[in-house]
């Protein structure tokens, strides 16, 4: 890869559909059969807890091919204080170009920025075995427990990274994350209706599944729990993780 031929920049509202595009190409059938995160995307622009300061494409040859964005969010502190953090994502790369450093870069640089900015800290979803590479561990290591999950709840995917050095000491309470991030299935499944029709296969690997036909609800397999529920008839989906495609 040559290192000088991308730039990372703020996304466009003239480009928004775009991105949305890419995140559906990077995400298509990877956690689940289709996708959902183009259509969290699209909601989370709106969302009071975006941060459009940090809301960031990656281009190559004059192409879109990766974009990270940034929420506020907020730790409730066991002393009943509200510490404020972010969190991040959707994240990924083209399919064209995944495992390629491109994720790396566009990872780092978000971090970077986000600092900048006056991020303290970060919880995120993800794989340690990548984000790892790039600071983050457990967050129980920081006494950051995952809203809804009870104690021996398997949270290895629950990550968290300071910006700031020492922004969370002698801070232990629970994370929770936006409720952007909560969608409705039906509504999802319209607004993908826009875009050109793709196959929904489901493959070996995936995050979700169906078991519920009556009411489709999907369930985390390696959750016991339920990640849905109905809302006004509708089915309502909490990514969870919230995926990265790099």
């Amino acid at each position: 890869m040559n290192k000088n031929d991308y730039i990372i920049r703020l996304e466009r509202k003239e480009e928004y559909r775009e991105v949305e595009n890419l995140v559906r190409e990077a995400f298509w059938n990877v956690y689940r059969p289709g996708c959902l995160e183009h259509y969290v995307l699209n909601q989370l622009r709106n969302d009071a807890a975006f941060v459009p300061e940090l809301d960031f494409v990656m281009e190559k040859d004059g192409k879109l091919i990766g974009q990270n964005m940034f929420m506020k969010a907020t730790i409730k502190a066991d002393d009943s204080r509200d510490i404020p953090i972010m969190t991040m994502g959707p994240i990924c790369i083209t399919p064209k170009l995944k495992r390629q450093g491109y994720g790396k870069i566009l990872l780092e640089y978000s971090l970077r920025k986000a600092t900048e900015f006056g991020c303290g800290a970060l919880c995120f979803e993800g794989n340690i075995n990548f984000y790892g590479k790039s600071g983050f561990t457990f967050a129980k290591n920081f006494g950051i427990r995952y809203h809804g999950l009870p104690d021996d709840a398997d949270t290895s995917f629950f990550l968290c990274k300071e910006l700031i050095p020492g922004y969370l000491d002698g801070i232990t309470g629970e994370y929770e994350p936006p409720q952007g991030y909560l969608v409705s299935e039906e509504e999802a499944a319209e607004f993908d209706t826009a875009f050109p029709y793709k196959e929904k296969l489901k493959l070996p690997g995936q995050l979700f599944y169906f078991t519920n036909k009556r009411s489709s609800v999907p369930l985390m397999v390696r959750c016991s729990c339920s990640n849905s529920n109905l809302s006004n008839g509708k089915t309502i989906c909490k990514l969870f993780p919230i995926p990265s495609s790099l």
